[in-house]
């Protein structure tokens, strides 16, 4: 096995445990898979193997699934948080051009 072929092992292996902590809630083996997923994408980038496109475009289209599990846990969290009062908070500017936060909030009650 080639270098080039273990490193698609690796990716491949590291997209599917991004995968199941994606869908267990998971944040310790999301963090640990992310970082085996693009350790194996630098060995990836040094490689000349041309065997590995095909097997990459693959991989790439399991990433994406992945991209849209995860844009849409952050819409679940986002909901979630505008519905307890918090909203995340967006950059904007100042009047002298420099950024600041801006930080909007909704009571829940008023006592």
């Amino acid at each position: 096995m080639s270098a080039a072929q273990a490193s698609l092992e690796r990716l491949a292996t590291a997209l599917a445990d991004e995968r199941e902590a994606l869908i267990g809630h998971d944040v310790e083996a999301l963090m640990r898979s992310t970082h085996a997923k693009l350790t194996a994408l630098r060995e990836l980038e040094a490689s000349t193997d041309s065997e590995i496109a095909g097997p990459l475009a693959e991989l790439a289209e399991l990433n994406r699934a992945n991209g849209a599990l995860l844009a849409r846990r952050r819409r679940e969290v986002n909901w979630a948080l505008r519905h307890l009062g918090r909203v995340e908070s967006a950059p904007a500017y100042d009047a002298h051009g420099r950024a600041e936060q801006a930080r909007h909030s909704r009571e829940l009650a008023v006592a």
